[in-house]
């Protein structure tokens, strides 16, 4: 029996050990074999059947009882590797620590299916997993959003990889939640600045909203404070520009009003500048350009 081999194998590496060390060991009846057995015991696993397993993981997952699941999920894993059960049991144990808000293990669970099944039916699957546990993360618009990133980074990804598959029209939909997230965070920042009256600053997280935001709600008031920040600093043009393109894309939006009262109560009037930063990046997303009034 391999238990017997492996304490013959063990007696033969202590004997030379036993004699060399026999004066210091006394008279004492000393038995080298076994030294190790209480250490090696052998653990009998009990052969249950695959499909009970999972069964057993599924009634779990309906009680509610997410822990219990992925143990049942991870023991069908590792007695059944490289089997389709195995590949099945990896997907669950990924839904149930989802579904347990385990959203750091299901996050693990997932890249872990997607690394050793990429061409899988399920893989879409794994990839929404993986993107919503991100989602179902991110923080307060005060807080740090590494987490948004995150999530919006296996959301574009599910899109681009699996564009046909039944999760890519939620995974739009949760992408630009997503980005007004991120651009409400450079709004906040770019207002802490222009409060402070720190221009250059809130320039530029106001600019990065409109560069990489522009289709979300912020991008008007990102515009309009623009504006504000540029006549602050006597860059006219700049300012006449930004209110420019405030108006053609939103002619009814009430940042636009502020912007136009700004220019107006000193004697301008919002201007284009068609070779600008602004301009450019409007005509890319919209194909508009802005008009002089």
């Amino acid at each position: 029996m391999p238990v017997t081999i492996r304490h013959r194998r063990a007696a033969a590496l202590v004997a030379p050990l036993v004699a060399v060390l026999g004066l210091g060991l006394g008279g004492c009846d000393l038995d080298p074999t076994n030294l190790f057995a209480e250490k090696y015991k052998p653990e009998i696993v009990p052969d249950v059947p695959a499909d009970k397993l999972y069964s057993d993981g599924l009634a779990k997952l309906e009680d509610s009882d997410y822990e219990g699941a992925v143990k049942k999920f991870d023991s069908l894993d590792k007695q059944y590797q490289y089997s389709d059960w195995s590949r099945k049991a990896l997907l669950m144990t990924a839904y149930a620590n989802y579904e347990g808000q385990k959203y750091d293990d299901a996050i693990s669970a997932s890249k872990r299916y997607l690394q050793r099944h990429p061409a899988s039916k399920d893989a879409a699957y794994a990839q929404y997993l993986m993107a919503m546990s991100n989602y179902k993360q991110i923080p307060d618009v005060t807080r740090d959003q590494e987490r948004s990133e995150k999530a919006l980074a296996a959301l574009q990804e599910l899109v681009q990889k699996y564009p046909t598959s039944e999760y890519a029209a939620d995974a739009k939909a949760k992408i630009q939640i997503t980005r007004d997230q991120l651009a409400g965070k450079e709004m906040e920042v770019g207002r802490f600045y222009l409060e402070k009256r720190n221009f250059p600053a809130a320039i530029n997280r106001f600019r990065d909203v409109v560069s990489r935001y522009q289709t979300t709600r912020h991008a008007e008031e990102a515009l309009e404070r623009l504006t504000e920040a540029y006549w602050a600093l006597g860059i006219t043009q700049e300012a006449q520009n930004a209110a420019a393109v405030l108006g053609h894309n939103f002619p009814e939006s009430p940042w636009y009003k502020d912007a136009h009262a700004l220019l107006a109560q000193n004697g301008l009037e919002p201007r284009e500048e068609k070779s600008s930063f602004l301009s450019k990046i409007y005509r890319t997303v919209t194909g508009k350009t802005a008009s002089a009034e």
